[in-house]
């Protein structure tokens, strides 16, 4: 009778080492993991579970690599690891984990903008002034650039970012030219970036896109001079800002750019310019106008006829003046 007693209870003894074994067992992969707070994780590409369950151990995401294998070899489905940045948060479970770097759950997304109108020479300084980017790279070629914004990983180059930016133009303006208008001056693909490229500088109003390129359009076929201010600027800042008014010298500067001394388009893009703006010159307005001038909200007032442009300019005076501006 004692001998039983001594059997069920060694019995008993067993089934709880077992269950808390068990129990300890799940509690590793699925119970609160060891980090304290929200943490970044890098996951080089092409990593292996055995360098990957290294890393998280020596990084104080999980108290044992072999453990994780362990377990992510029997409790882990078979999606591939992503490779990127992913934030782990407090107390990430080592399941919890597996599962952020199986998927896009928890991928920290970094982004370069490039906003319309950005000239290449400012494209160039927010690569090289973003850290967590590698290399070097050259300023890329006036008007080769999609504005957009886009993503990219802790340690990639540069120049890969760069590359990403270029094919989207291209890709963009194939897209684009393809649906062109018949009314569009646009010889080639470069001359629509150009022309583009002005259009994005000269107005800050999307509405007024189609009407600026028509206006430069009927320029163009009149073979009038465009007298686009922006394309003074160009040769003088590459792009940039030229923080005081334009001197009359610069108006009469002979150069491959200013439309003030020059018959057609300039010899190249004075800006990277957007989408809209590409289409808009390849589907311009259809108008009479050959005459702007600015309007005082951001926008412009047009006129086809000379008589009209200057009355337009003398209101646009009125207003400056008015406003203490002259």
């Amino acid at each position: 009778m004692m001998f039983r007693g001594k059997a069920w209870l060694l019995a008993l003894a067993a089934a709880m080492v077992l269950l808390l074994a068990v129990g300890r067992f799940f509690y590793t992969w699925y119970g609160p993991g060891p980090l304290a707070k929200d943490t970044t994780f890098v996951v080089p590409d092409g990593v292996a579970l055995w360098s990957l369950s290294a890393k998280l151990e020596k990084e104080g995401a999980i108290p044992s690599a072999s453990s994780f294998r362990a377990h992510a070899k029997l409790f882990g489905s078979d999606e591939p690891i992503k490779a990127g940045e992913f934030l782990l948060p407090r107390h990430a479970s080592a399941s919890e984990i597996l599962k952020i770097l199986q998927g896009a759950e928890g991928t920290i997304r970094r982004m370069v903008t490039v906003p319309e109108g950005l000239p290449s020479i400012m494209v160039y300084e927010r690569l090289m002034n973003q850290p967590l980017l590698t290399g070097k790279v050259a300023v890329p070629e006036e008007g080769s650039v999609l504005p957009d914004s886009y993503a990219f990983q802790r340690g990639e180059s540069r120049e890969a970012v760069l590359k990403r930016m270029q094919a989207a133009m291209d890709k963009t303006l194939a897209d684009l030219w393809a649906k062109r208008s018949p009314d569009t001056v646009a010889k080639t693909p470069r001359d629509a970036v150009i022309l583009a490229s002005i259009v994005e500088k000269e107005t800050g109003k999307p509405s007024e896109r189609g009407m600026v390129a028509g206006l430069y359009s009927n320029r163009v076929r009149k073979g009038m001079l465009l007298q686009a201010d922006p394309t003074i600027i160009y040769p003088i800042t590459k792009g940039k800002p030229l923080g005081r008014r334009i001197r009359q010298s610069e108006i009469q500067a002979v150069n491959g750019y200013n439309t003030y001394t020059m018959v057609g388009l300039p010899k190249g893009p004075i800006t990277n310019p957007g989408r809209a703006s590409i289409e808009a010159v390849l589907n311009p307005a259809k108008t009479e106008a050959i005459y702007m001038v600015a309007d005082g909200t951001g926008g412009h007032v047009f006129a086809s006829t000379l008589q009209e442009h200057n009355a337009n300019v003398a209101k646009w005076f009125a207003l400056r003046r008015q406003r203490g501006e002259l």
